[in-house]
């Protein structure tokens, strides 16, 4: 167990639960953070955590049980009774339910939808209607609205008559009597305004706004980029029909770098903290990514096959194939992860593919001259160990010098190349609407050993006049 708070004293609390001084822990856990109570409920023995979890208040149980993990509140939800679970649902925020309901099995869907009253059934429903990946499916409906004609006195009264039910009362947004929004009026405002001030008068009118089925990370990172404790959610007619918060775009773009450091990976995305993810489970999102990339890389054996010939006669060119087809690799791996985090922020646009373009041509250039030159010194300094000639397999005398220019300017058009390819094909991949981080170290790397091989026979053969 972590002590994440240094006011926190998981160790006290553990003695207490040990010693059956359970009046004296829920004082305690009542006054913990709800993330630090959930992280000491999930490390206490599965059987006796709904006996712990029915001796807490309803607000602070509430709010523990939405930070829990979904085993643990899979486990309380089939230790409560049907009245209990509809008391959960009503003290829980929508967004909360709607997370929680998720990572439900059919049949514990079933029950909890059922024991849910109309209203709130309702509401979860039209939750649920909207994609996965969309605003609507993480925004919540626990909103302060304010009318234009208030006045500042009234606004505040407001807050105060129905704020404690609302996931944030930091900013208030002003609808008209069609929900249509008009405005923002952040609290620090409203509480230095004047009390005969009107809402209309103080209001922003120039709102950052998104609508129900925009992207969730375009949603996160607008709130990420403005600074923004909340971004209002409409529908097409511009309704207001829900805000999502700035602790939901937090785990909106933990999930989003998750899932594309697992696909840069070659591994198959997953929901689960690795540690909670079967032996078998793991195996199944890794295996089929490694199958495709084993048969893709069966060009490059198809390669060396065709120029069996001449590594025969120069075998020595062998000795130098895993340094280029690494070097070459790394190279469009930098592009390519780059360019993907690139387009994971915003910071490049389809309209910048020149841009991005000449960029990388002209890094691959310096390194690729760079690279080169060290190569060639290196090759010339400790491959060749003898001065003026090697004797290759043939029994045939090739100047080290000739064999060491064919290396070199292989490793030159390879990095130029691997550079270029590492960045457009990620962009190319988000054209065609796809996930450009497939496209990144694993392929790119694939890719470009094929081409690299390509080139150095090429070169060799030119040079070598095999």
């Amino acid at each position: 167990m972590t002590e994440n708070n240094a006011f926190v004293n998981f160790e006290e609390l553990l003695e207490l639960f040990e010693g059956r001084q359970y009046a004296a822990l829920m004082n305690q856990l009542d006054e913990l953070n709800p993330v630090d109570a959930a992280d000491f409920l999930s490390h206490l023995p599965s059987d006796k955590l709904p006996l712990i979890f029915r001796m807490l208040k309803k607000d602070p149980a509430s709010a523990i049980f939405a930070e829990l993990d979904a085993d643990l509140q899979e486990s309380l939800i089939s230790a409560m009774s049907d009245r209990e679970i509809t008391d959960m649902l009503e003290e829980l925020y929508t967004d909360d339910v709607v997370d929680m309901l998720e990572e439900m099995p059919a049949g514990m869907v079933k029950r909890i939808m059922k024991n849910a009253t109309p209203e709130t059934r309702a509401e979860i429903n039209r939750f649920l209607s909207y994609p996965e990946d969309s605003a609507g499916s993480i925004m919540t409906s626990e909103y302060i609205d304010l009318k234009k004609e208030m006045t500042c006195e009234a606004a505040i009264a407001r807050i105060r008559k129905i704020g404690l039910d609302k996931e944030t009362v930091y900013v208030a947004y002003v609808t008209d009597h069609s929900r249509i929004l008009e405005g923002v009026v952040p609290l620090k405002r409203l509480l230095f305004a004047e009390p005969e001030d009107r809402i209309a008068d103080i209001m922003e009118e120039n709102v950052i706004f998104a609508y129900t089925h925009d992207d969730r990370e375009t949603v996160a990172n607008t709130i990420s980029r403005y600074g923004l404790l909340a971004l209002p959610i409409t529908d097409k007619e511009r309704r207001l029909v829900g805000l999502v918060t700035v602790d939901d775009a937090l785990e909106v773009l933990e999930d989003e770098a998750t899932e594309d450091i697992e696909k840069m990976a070659a591994i198959l995305p997953t929901d689960k903290p690795y540690m909670k993810t079967g032996v078998w489970e793991t195996w199944k999102k890794r295996t089929p990514w490694l199958l495709l990339l084993m048969l893709t890389a069966t060009f490059t054996s198809t390669i060396i096959t065709h120029y069996e010939a001449a590594i025969g006669t120069y075998a020595i060119l062998t000795a130098f194939v895993p340094m280029l087809m690494n070097t070459g690799g790394n190279a469009g791996s930098q592009s390519s992860v780059t360019v993907v985090r690139g387009l994971s922020l915003g910071e490049i646009e389809m309209r910048d593919v020149f841009r991005v373009l000449f960029k990388e041509f002209a890094v691959s250039v310096l390194s690729g001259i760079t690279l080169a030159a060290a190569t060639f010194l290196k090759v010339m300094a400790i491959d060749f160990r003898f001065q003026g000639t090697t004797v290759l397999a043939s029994g045939a005398v090739q100047n080290n010098l000739t064999i060491a220019l064919v290396i070199s300017i292989t490793v030159f058009f390879g990095i130029v190349i691997a550079k270029i390819v590492g960045a457009l094909l990620p962009i190319a991949t988000k054209r065609l609407g796809l996930d450009p981080a497939v496209m990144a170290s694993p392929f790119i790397t694939t890719i470009v050993d094929t081409v690299t091989l390509v080139i150095y026979f090429t070169v060799a053969t030119v040079i070598l006049h095999l």
